[in-house]
């Protein structure tokens, strides 16, 4: 008689693989999730700093003016002349000066997914994150709704 060789993974192996690719995914997951939630808040630093700096320049280039709350949106992403209205045809056939846009769209807030302003006077006391940033009128800050201390 002749013996057969046997081939292949018995039962027990192959648990034993399984158990140890179980357990490596519970230890990498979580820190896939973690990064992906310092992605988001880095995105919110950078947008939020970009906001600033183009807040910065329409202050600069319209006499030290800050863009009125129902305008900031409008104020950022379209042409305006120096007084910071909407800048028309006739007014560049006149001669008049057109300042921007100074981004293509308004920027959600990564963490919040909102675009949307809040208007505030002073650092928001709280985070929000049924907005998407609060804009202090008075001095033409800008702040994350969800981590007003940035």
């Amino acid at each position: 008689m002749k013996s057969r060789s046997k081939s292949g993974f018995t039962l027990v192996e192959i648990l034993i693989v399984v158990v140890i690719l179980g357990i490596l995914a519970a230890i990498v997951i979580p820190q896939f999730s973690e990064a992906s939630t310092e992605a988001r808040q880095s995105s919110v630093s950078s947008n939020l700093q970009m906001l600033r700096s183009q807040i910065e320049l329409y202050k600069i280039q319209h006499g030290d003016a800050i863009p009125a709350m129902a305008d900031l949106e409008d104020a950022l992403t379209t042409k305006t002349n120096f007084a910071g209205a909407a800048y028309t045809e006739a007014m560049e056939t006149a001669g008049d000066p057109s300042f921007g846009p100074y981004m293509q769209k308004f920027p959600d807030n990564a963490v919040t997914s909102f675009s949307t302003l809040e208007a505030t006077t002073g650092v928001p006391a709280a985070a929000d994150t049924t907005k998407g940033w609060f804009y202090d009128v008075s001095n033409g800050m800008i702040y994350a709704a969800n981590d007003p201390s940035l």
